[in-house]
């Protein structure tokens, strides 16, 4: 045996790769915490397409809070153990709409603190249970109350804090560190990943503290770039920016940003300028980034990227980039907008976002089968006697599953009683125009024009080449009617 072959590592006919053809194994860490940050940049590829300007989401999902506030729970913990106020056994408390407290609560967890959140009784279960489920306690509190309401979560959690010994209130929405923390960590990371390119970033204002952290460093690298934040309709910080006047919020759905006081933490001179989204722009908007792009978010990600696509388009530079906050997971929501159901109940789906298979799934259809059909060859009276059976007014005609026509009640019935005879002929004497066919996949909004266009009575719809179902002018007009319920 020669030395070349004896011992010797992988040769030219070798398929295994050579240590330096290996990829660098993924970093190892001593701590969940030491994952924070550092979170990538997507391209928004099927959302965005007609518009020149690139749109990018900056996915805080990747955080193994799984949000945006992972950044800031780090850094308000740290300093709170620095300045000696935190200290082994101590309690954290904190008013959250959620994000934050899954922060405090993975921190507090690995770090042997207690923690205690209050929040408003509008967050999803998803969220109590979440954070339940790192050993937190969780007092909820009503939504619609005033600032100044000792009922308000936020006095809750300071009542709370007050009266706990060793306990330290996490205070987010005055607590420097907040908007300090995006300083130091997202805002170079956004200046790096961009290359400077950056021209707009669009973030949610809850406590203001990424937007006025991550925005106050781009405009030191470059006082052009637009700082735009993106705010709920009912939230009182529009108003707050353009008149200095402060107002009453309303109710809202979205989760997680939008105010009803002036956060301490928001520096309004770093945002350039806020718009307002209504809920279903948001939910709807959200719903489809995790199903046209696969990034799973929660309602707040839909406020931010209505308005940065919104921002992009009027932009129209293929040069510069718009980024915009993916502030936290879909998981959090399942059982809120990410559900078809609630989004019913509180009349935000979107006819444009919903197809002709999510009716075809709220009939209520009793003994009668999704499409009622005949042959060409089947007899006048057995046609009939399926409409008197279904309680119908109207039948396809089928060969196969390929639609050749129609019967309607009134003009076949006219005929039977001028001529009794008729019953025993085939209905293929008796054609009228044949039903339209769309696909499963079709949108309502299109399938209610293909209706409105030849004053057809129903459309036939067909799934994987079969004819899977019929929807009616009167199903379109009642979701139409009930906003989407």
């Amino acid at each position: 045996m020669s030395g070349d072959s004896a011992g010797a590592g992988p040769g030219a006919n070798d398929p295994r790769p050579s240590a330096v053809e290996r990829p660098a194994p993924p970093p190892v860490h001593d701590s969940i915490l030491d994952t924070i940050g550092r979170t990538p940049l997507v391209r928004l590829q099927r959302l965005a397409r007609g518009i020149r300007t690139p749109v990018y989401a900056k996915l805080e999902t990747r955080n193994p809070g799984c949000s945006v506030k992972d950044r800031i729970g780090l850094a308000i913990v740290d300093d709170a153990e620095r300045e000696g106020r935190l200290r082994r056994g101590g309690t954290v408390v904190e008013a959250t709409s959620g994000n934050t407290g899954v922060a405090l609560a993975m921190i507090c967890a690995i770090r042997g603190y207690r923690a205690i959140f209050t929040m408003p009784d509008k967050m999803s279960e998803e969220k109590i249970r979440l954070l339940k489920s790192f050993g937190a306690r969780v007092v909820i509190t009503p939504t619609a109350v005033p600032p100044d309401s000792p009922d308000h979560y936020v006095n809750v959690a300071r009542t709370i804090a007050e009266s706990t010994p060793g306990a330290v209130f996490a205070n987010q929405f005055y607590n420097r560190q907040n908007t300090d923390a995006h300083y130091r960590t997202t805002g170079p990371e956004l200046w790096e990943q961009t290359g400077g390119r950056i021209a707009a970033l669009v973030a949610g204002m809850g406590t203001g503290g990424t937007i006025s952290g991550a925005g106050r460093y781009l405009k030191e690298r470059d006082p052009a770039i637009r700082v735009v934040g993106a705010d709920p309709v009912g939230s009182i910080l529009r108003t707050y920016k353009e008149t200095g006047r402060i107002t009453k919020g309303e109710v809202y759905k979205v989760e997680g940003i939008g105010s009803d006081k002036i956060p301490g933490t928001l520096d309004i001179d770093v945002v350039d300028e806020i718009r307002n989204v209504s809920d279903r722009e948001s939910l709807n908007l959200a719903r489809r980034i995790t199903r046209e792009e696969g990034i799973f978010c929660g309602g707040s990600t839909g406020t931010i990227f209505t308005v940065a696509l919104q921002i992009a388009r009027e932009l129209d530079d293929p040069d510069r980039w718009v980024v915009g906050i993916v502030a936290d997971t879909g998981a959090w929501y399942l059982s809120k907008f990410h559900s078809d159901e609630w989004m019913r109940e509180n009349r935000f789906l979107d006819e444009e976002a919903v197809d002709v298979s999510f009716l075809l799934g709220m009939k209520t259809r009793g003994e009668v089968p999704p499409v009622v059909t005949v042959s060409r060859a089947e007899k006048v009276r057995d046609a009939l006697a399926l409409m008197e059976r279904y309680n119908i007014s109207q039948l396809p005609v089928v060969d196969g599953d390929e639609s050749v026509g129609s019967l309607s009640e009134g003009p076949l019935l006219s005929r039977v009683i001028a001529d009794s005879a008729i019953l025993d002929r085939g209905v293929g004497d008796f054609l009228e125009p044949p039903f339209p066919v769309v696909d499963d996949a079709t949108p309502i909004r299109r399938a209610s024009e293909a209706l409105g266009r030849g004053g057809s009575p129903a459309v036939l719809v067909r799934s994987g080449g079969r004819l899977v179902g019929i929807v009616t002018k009167f199903d379109v007009l009642h979701f139409l009617m009930n906003g989407g319920s």
